[in-house]
């Protein structure tokens, strides 16, 4: 079954079902009414000659200069060329597929002045999987994601190049392979096309999707660490966390609290300290921050997703052209650098645990770095290590890019989003999450394999998971295998899914 774009109602969990898993997408018959209305008054406007912004003017610096009806009809050609100018390798197929599914739904609004084939033909690209060849690097995130999105728009006239049946051939091939007619560049089409922070948007939608579930796998691996360290459960009270009020640290603290029921920790038998340290007890505030900026940039994309993001917008029902600057990345990009210091933070703390599972003066009687032969073995000191390494990265790569703004355009365009550089910068960031939690979920099931009390049922669902992946470190052997495995392990959610099964939904 398709889904129907129409200009509102397209969640992040949609876009992915589009980007990453190619589900088929339909324009709504309304959709397509309201762009051909907002067609036709374009045109009275363009025969009228009104002074219309992209349209019968230059760009940028050049907005001031008329164009006559001849340089009209080729202006848009050229606009895709000079912005067609990134750098790099091709961006991944779901990127490309989530910013045209966006600019499809902005221009279902009726607001954009595009003919509809152009809309159409976006459409067919994406349920055919014609992926355009897009250049990672490029954006400023300013005038919308002008070089990425120029690099589909050249295909709307047969050029460019594009991925085919995993194949990468020029546009034309491409699009003759897939049986998909060539539509060409009127007036506004061209700009219609690349004037939004598509792929600022799309990126971070998929990242938001991804991020979410690490972060209930963090809470899974918190949980592990907390039963291997004895930890005194008083802090993960969800009513204590209700009385602050915060709804990230009740809902982490809920998770947990799922985790470990059944847990010898929970009914008393075990020892425990009145107070444990911070990285411990403090887990469902910080854990829960970041759930509640996650939540933030969660509302924030999918208002974007919905919103006309475009330049000059028309309102067909008043006969009115409004320039303006609604192609601007910074209410994505801001939220999305706080996800990325979120994420480091939650890292952070994930590896503090790990290192009170290693170190014998804080592991209540865990065998130093988890090891049956310490001296002769090393256990599992190096693999903190490759934490720490990770973790340095993701602090340099967390220094927000939306304050990085560079002018450009001869100062026309003098404060850009830099929202790019951010959604490039978090993928990284999400790469060692990955790796971090990782190691944390092997250390906390080597942990569990020195204890003998009865476990909580989602931590024992958990190990039982980890242990399909990574066999108990008896003596030394060679660990990248084993972090790999696990950083994979981690990215695909099997233990997040398996455990979900056994206790229900984390959140």
């Amino acid at each position: 079954m398709s889904i129907v774009l129409d200009g509102s109602g397209l969640t992040i969990e949609k876009l992915v079902r589009i980007a990453r898993f190619k589900e088929k997408v339909e324009l709504s018959s309304e959709a397509v009414e309201r762009i051909k209305t907002c067609r036709a008054m374009l045109e009275e406007k363009i025969a009228a000659k009104e002074i219309m912004y992209g349209i019968n003017t230059g760009i940028g610096e050049f907005s001031e200069i008329v164009l006559d009806d001849e340089q009209v009809k080729e202006f848009q050609k050229y606009l895709i060329y000079n912005h067609s100018a990134g750098i790099g390798e091709p961006m991944p197929a779901e990127y490309v597929r989530g910013a045209m599914a966006g600019r499809i739904n902005v221009h279902a609004h009726g607001n954009s002045g595009c003919r509809p084939e152009i809309t159409q033909m976006l459409v067919q690209m994406l349920n055919k999987d014609v992926i355009p060849v897009v250049c990672q690097k490029g954006s400023v995130g300013a005038c919308g994601d002008l070089a990425p999105m120029a690099q589909i728009a050249l295909l709307l006239m047969g050029e460019g190049e594009a991925f085919y049946n995993g194949e990468r051939l020029s546009g034309k091939a491409a699009l003759e392979k897939a049986g998909i007619e060539i539509p060409g560049l009127h007036a506004r089409d061209g700009l219609a096309t690349i004037n939004g922070s598509n792929f600022i948007t799309a990126i971070s939608a998929l990242q938001i999707y991804d991020i979410n579930r690490w972060l209930k796998q963090a809470e899974i691996a918190a949980a592990m660490s907390l039963e291997a360290l004895h930890a005194n459960m008083i802090p993960y009270d969800e009513r204590l966390h209700k009385l602050r009020g915060f709804p990230g640290a009740v809902r982490s603290s809920r998770a947990i609290g799922k985790c470990l029921d059944g847990s010898d920790l929970i009914t008393g038998k075990i020892k425990q300290k009145i107070q444990d340290a911070y990285s411990m007890r403090s887990t469902p505030q910080v854990i829960g921050s970041a759930h509640d900026a996650i939540a933030y940039a969660h509302k924030q994309i999918e208002i974007e997703l919905n919103g006309v993001g475009d330049n000059p917008v028309f309102v067909p029902e008043e006969k009115l052209t409004l320039t303006g600057a609604n192609f601007q990345g910074t209410p994505v990009s801001l939220p999305m650098d706080m996800v990325s210091a979120a994420v480091t933070m939650v890292s952070v703390m994930s590896e503090r645990r790990m290192n009170r599972l290693n170190n014998p003066a804080l592991s209540v009687g865990l065998p130093p770095f988890l090891s049956k032969g310490a001296g002769m073995f090393s256990g599992l000191m190096l693999s903190q290590y490759t934490a720490d390494t990770l973790i340095v990265e993701q602090r340099i790569l967390s220094a927000p890019a939306s304050v990085q703004s560079i002018p450009a355009a001869a100062d026309q365009e003098d404060f850009v989003s830099m929202g790019m550089n951010t959604a490039i910068k978090n993928k990284q960031i999400i790469e060692n999450a990955y790796g971090i939690l990782g190691i944390e979920f092997m250390a906390a099931a080597q942990a569990l394999d020195f204890r003998d009390h009865k476990t909580g049922k989602g931590v024992a669902k958990a190990k039982e998971v980890i242990r399909r992946h990574v066999e108990f470190l008896d003596i030394d052997r060679p660990l990248y295998n084993d972090h790999n495995k696990m950083k994979e392990l981690v990215e695909s959610c099997e233990i997040l899914e398996e455990v979900e099964k056994e206790v229900g939904s984390l959140g």
